[in-house]
């Protein structure tokens, strides 16, 4: 046999072993795509698996197709222990002077050009001959056009559990299940079947069970050059009435010779036969977009390309920053920093000032300052806003401000330079800027140059590691002593908290259905990460929710349709003033959440510790605690910080502004 997949360079790499454990890398898994039957997974297996097929001795794994070498128009075909065998049809539209005889093991002749209906198909890109007939399919390679009708393989899930989704030729199995091995014997829809017991799936099918694998011989259709409502069924498959053949076509009120062809959208054209129109269409391949592109159709073209977009970044909760390039960072800094500026014409700086809010490691944002051509505009806490220095009612437009306005809770600021910002009065803040600006910024979020790798670049124009973050955005400080909320920063420390607490307040990240599905197009990890970090030192005990909100932000900016996240969690708008009791009396019904009885303290220790005596042992636990914090930093610091670092610079020495 010929196989175009081997066993062996099909069969990925599941599992390796280290310290005893198995270890899984779940992107080497290979797909399960249309497979109903799975292998059961063991203690040692990583994967879940489709079961191979067996022939002539050989093993072949599910997905895998060959062809006969005495006969390259025989295929075969391996879904989950089914094996199709089929007889391949060609098919040609051009002229047989145009026709280039299949080479030795292959089965059909090619056309010379890449060309269909008088429609151009690009190299490799795939065409359905027929819309009536999707099963039709051409492809172009070496700038020669082949076409074969497909002959679906036979799935074995029974009739009931399988659909057809739109503009596909085959069905696909819309469940799966696991299976317990059963040597000798073959199990199909739900059926076992003895070894060489033969069965018919459908009319057009005959299978025999041979050492647990189902051989099913399945009868290739003929290609109908007539419309769908002048077909009959004959037996298995359908054959064209006898009708009168006609020497035009009429499309839409216009008449077509036969032979002629005429395109109706750039991925479809037609052409005249016998008074019968038949139409094909190009295929488009699946295209993924990368950070700050989307998948647009552009004029006169027929599939979506990845178009540049506006750069993006996010701040929010316990600062968690993600920047214009999709770095994922944290840094609890309380002073004020450079967040974006035009570093080479200096058009615009955006300031960000956070707050510590009486916690010893974490800080959240509270104000932003963003400078361009004069004018000064100041978001702060409340939705409060000032321009140059004044109180400012909303809506304003004026100037190089074009609007400025409160809409759903957040406030909405946009420039004539087609930057814009969002911020919500609290803590989540979003800057987005045209890709005019690409290569131009710098700043906690990043350069704007398209590369991950190198957005935590300090003033100096050194590129630290993921470990020295702290060094890098202390590199963008601006402002004097009264910048800082804390007198003496905490800078290399990331607060930590029980594990239990964080995986139940972030718990419904996990939650699929509760963000729209959003997981297929945003990954949620980093935001869960974030979340986790904000739960440990959180002043009102709604912290959790800052990453709810910026994942959901994400999602419908990606044009996910995001349900009412909001009340399902219990999280509102604005600044929580909670505590940590209330949070639990709140949250801890909700079924998203799972159990919280764990924060609660046991009814006999309340009943036998008096308030004063529970107040004194938590005064001598914070000290305690507070002191032992104190000694690690001040270690910290001795060996690893410089000096300069630790003090906030006068204002004499504070870097020049950039504009």
């Amino acid at each position: 046999m010929k196989k175009k997949e081997s066993y062996h360079s099909m069969r990925p790499l599941q599992s390796s072993i280290a310290n005893g454990f198995v270890k899984c890398d779940q992107k080497m898994c290979p797909s399960i795509d249309d497979c109903y039957l799975l292998e059961k997974k063991t203690s040692d297996t990583c994967c879940s698996k489709c079961k191979d097929c067996i022939y002539r001795g050989v093993p072949y794994i599910s997905g895998s197709e060959w062809s006969d070498p005495d006969d390259p128009c025989r295929t075969y075909k391996c879904v989950g222990s089914v094996i199709t065998e089929t007889i391949m049809k060609c098919y040609t539209q051009c002229d047989d002077n145009q026709l280039t005889k299949p080479k030795p093991g292959e089965c059909c002749p090619t056309c010379q050009s890449c060309k269909i209906n008088g429609q151009y198909v690009q190299e490799g890109q795939t065409v359905v001959a027929s819309i009536d007939d999707r099963c039709l399919v051409c492809q172009c390679t070496g700038s020669q056009l082949k076409c074969v009708k497909k002959t679906c393989p036979v799935l074995q899930c029974p009739i009931t559990r399988q659909k057809l989704h739109p503009n596909e030729c085959c069905p696909r199995c819309t469940e799966q299940r696991e299976f317990m091995p059963l040597p000798g014997k073959c199990f199909f829809n739900n059926k076992i079947f003895y070894d060489k017991i033969g069965f018919n799936p459908d009319r057009c099918t005959n299978c025999t069970c041979l050492n647990g694998t189902s051989i099913c011989k399945r009868k290739t259709c003929p290609i109908l050059e007539c419309s769908p409502e002048y077909q009959e069924m004959d037996g298995c498959c359908p054959r064209c009435l006898t009708s009168e053949v006609r020497s035009e076509c009429i499309y839409l009120g216009k008449t077509y010779q036969t032979n002629e062809t005429w395109n109706i959208s750039p991925c479809r054209s037609c052409r005249c036969i016998g008074g019968g129109i038949q139409c094909s269409e190009m295929m488009c391949p699946p295209v993924k977009c990368s950070l700050n592109e989307e998948l647009k159709i552009p004029n006169g073209e027929c599939c979506p390309q990845c178009i540049e977009t506006a750069g993006t970044c996010t701040v929010f909760g316990d600062p968690h920053f993600r920047t214009f390039d999709g770095k994922f960072y944290s840094f609890q800094g309380s002073c004020k920093y450079l967040l974006a500026a035009d570093c080479r014409d200096h058009t615009f700086s955006i300031r960000l000032t956070n707050d510590g809010r009486t916690t010893n490691r974490s800080s959240w944002a509270k104000t932003v300052t963003l400078k361009l051509k004069g004018l000064r505009v100041n978001l702060g806490q409340k939705l409060r806003v000032k321009i140059n220095g004044s109180r400012t009612p909303l809506p304003y437009s004026q100037g190089v401000v074009t609007n400025l306005e409160r809409i759903n809770n957040s406030i909405m600021l946009k420039t004539e330079l087609g930057l814009n910002v969002e911020w919500d009065g609290n803590n989540f803040l979003q800057i987005i800027v045209p890709s005019s600006y690409k290569r131009r910024l710098c700043g906690l979020c990043g350069n704007y140059n398209g590369l991950v790798r190198d957005d935590l670049t300090s003033r100096d124009g050194v590129n630290h590691s993921d470990q020295e973050v702290w060094r890098f955005a202390n590199s963008w400080k601006v402002g004097g002593p009264k910048s800082c909320s804390r007198r003496l920063e905490n800078i290399a420390a990331q607060p930590t908290c029980k594990q239990r607490k964080s995986n139940a307040f972030c718990k419904p990240l996990r939650e699929s259905a509760l963000f729209g599905n959003c997981d297929s197009s945003l990954n949620p990890i980093n935001f869960i990460d974030s979340c986790k970090m904000d739960v440990c030192e959180c002043p009102t005990g709604m912290c959790h929710c800052d990453s709810f909100a910026a994942y959901a932000h994400e999602c419908q900016r990606l044009g996910v349709n995001v349900p009412d996240w909001r009340t399902v969690t219990n999280c509102p708008f604005g600044v929580w003033k909670r505590n940590l009791t209330t949070t639990i009396s709140s949250l801890k019904h909700n079924p998203y959440y799972g159990d919280l009885s764990f924060l609660e303290q046991p009814t006999n220790y309340r009943q036998s510790h008096g308030s004063h005596r529970k107040q004194s042992h938590k005064r001598k636990q914070k000290h305690q605690q507070h002191h032992d914090n104190q000694l690690l930093q001040r270690d910290f610091i001795n060996k690893h910080v410089p000096k300069n670092l630790l003090i906030s610079k006068s204002p004499d020495r504070t870097p020049p502004p950039l504009h």
